[in-house]
């Protein structure tokens, strides 16, 4: 069953996530359902999805992971290729 809205998602997951992570959560699920997976494949996709940008806090709510800048700037010196 796709997501056609946050207000959709369940209490568990709106309590979780803050807004951002939600709105990635919504759209991987519907985009892994749409490719025919299971509602459970649907799920990991989405989680994992969330966990690319998002880590749990102490606090048990998500936060956004901190950029590695160590990433970025590897482009930039190398100049890409």
């Amino acid at each position: 069953m796709p997501y056609n809205k946050i207000d959709e998602l369940s209490e568990e997951i709106k309590g979780q996530l803050p807004e951002h992570a939600q709105q990635i959560f919504l759209a991987a699920f519907n985009a892994a359902e749409s490719d025919a997976l299971s509602q459970e494949g649907a799920l990991e996709i989405a989680w994992n999805s969330v966990k690319n940008e998002y880590e749990p806090g102490s606090d048990g709510k998500w936060q956004r992971k901190p950029e590695d800048t160590a990433i970025h700037n590897k482009a930039v010196v190398s100049g890409g290729n």
